[in-house]
């Protein structure tokens, strides 16, 4: 089994086919395929803390700086934080320490994580 995905995680069901997508909406983090891969999730699905408009906690979080302090309190948040920090590519809280590591993990360069932003 891959890693976990924030909608597995919090079972919310707000992706595309979930049990509450139709009366709620699909999350945006579900089909954000920008940061496909980021932390190895599926889309966003390991990156939702910087994704503007998720749905967590059953209503919508709004911008990256009105939901970041919510998040550092996430579980799930922090479960890929201590997954991922030992990892090669290390940890990273925002969109462009996210896509600073996609972007050497899909061009084949090796990936230094302390000059990384976590």
């Amino acid at each position: 089994m891959g890693k976990m995905n924030c909608w597995e995680h919090k079972k919310c069901g707000r992706q595309p086919g979930g049990h509450k997508a139709n009366e709620l909406g699909i999350c945006p983090v579900t089909v954000h395929e920008d940061l496909h891969g980021a932390h190895d999730g599926t889309n966003a699905g390991r990156a939702c803390w910087v994704i503007a408009g998720s749905l967590c906690g059953g209503k919508i979080q709004g911008t990256y700086a009105q939901k970041l302090s919510n998040c550092w309190r996430c579980d799930f948040m922090n479960a890929v934080k201590k997954d991922e920090e030992p990892a090669e590519v290390g940890f990273s809280a925002t969109r462009l320490g996210l896509e600073r590591v996609l972007e050497k993990k899909r061009s084949g360069k090796r990936v230094d994580p302390v000059n990384s932003d976590h």
